[in-house]
């Protein structure tokens, strides 16, 4: 079993603790079961108490359903574990001279500020045990752009910088910072996307697969969940000791166009 701040071989995370935002569905709940499946004591936190709870009951972790588009909530916080995983998202997609500024708002405290607030929290903890895993779950809207989705594109290229900074902050104190970069993942959220950007090019949804969000991958397909949390489990782990400040790409050859 590894010490209480530090990992087992490769992918051993037992006695270790993690918190996994957005953890009810999706890339978050991959997360959060592989983490647990790796050993981790795995916190689920999300809005949705009830999805977060049975995800969390499942595993053997715990629930903490909390609202992290109220950030000054999170200004004091202390939050001691070894692993964080920033996932917790939403999206809205309108042109930017019909973007509600409300909106854009609120995408910048969920993906942006709360990261920032959450990473500010664990740091001490991870400092004085001379270990910690910060994990963010970005995307490919992290390092490019498409059309109407300028909250979301910014809060992600913002989540690249922080997680950056925090790298470089943390290398010393045996912290490393990383970005998860996925292209489209097969989650509730795409497919509310693939509803809105049918209605916004009066298409069907299939035709939204093929002619917009699948024209840019040489591999037509989404990403699957486990995908992006085997990805998070790596980097959580031993064996990803000295990577750090880097962005993985997991887009089916997107960004290498």
């Amino acid at each position: 079993m590894a010490s209480a701040g530090r990992p087992g071989n490769g992918g051993d995370l037992s006695g270790l603790r993690a918190v996994v935002t957005g953890g009810a569905g999706g890339i978050g709940e991959a997360c959060a079961r592989q983490l647990a499946s790796q050993g981790a004591k795995v916190t689920v936190a999300d809005i949705n108490g009830e999805a977060a709870g049975r995800v969390a009951d499942d595993i053997g972790g715990a629930l903490w359903q909390v609202d992290l588009s109220d950030t000054a909530a999170l200004d004091e916080l202390e939050l001691d574990t070894d692993i964080l995983v920033n996932n917790a998202g939403i999206q809205r997609i309108a042109a930017i001279e019909d973007f509600d500024p409300a909106a854009f708002r609120l995408i910048q405290r969920l993906m942006l500020e709360a990261p920032f607030l959450l990473i500010r929290a664990v740091l001490p903890g991870m400092y004085a045990r001379g270990y910690g895993r910060i994990i963010n779950i970005s995307s490919i809207h992290g390092l490019r752009a498409s059309a109407f989705k300028s909250a979301y594109v910014s809060a992600k290229h913002g989540l690249e910088g922080l997680s950056k900074v925090a790298a470089l902050e943390g290398g010393p104190h045996g912290v490393t910072s990383n970005c998860i970069c996925p292209a489209y993942v097969r989650t509730p959220l795409v497919e509310a996307q693939i509803q809105d950007q049918a209605r916004i090019h009066g298409i069907t949804d299939e035709e939204v697969l093929s002619s917009v969000l699948l024209t840019e991958p040489a591999v037509k397909r989404l990403v699957e969940p486990a995908e992006v949390a085997s990805l998070a489990g790596w980097l959580a782990g031993a064996d990803a000791g000295m990577v750090t400040a880097a962005s993985y790409t997991m887009d089916g050859g997107w960004s290498g166009r």
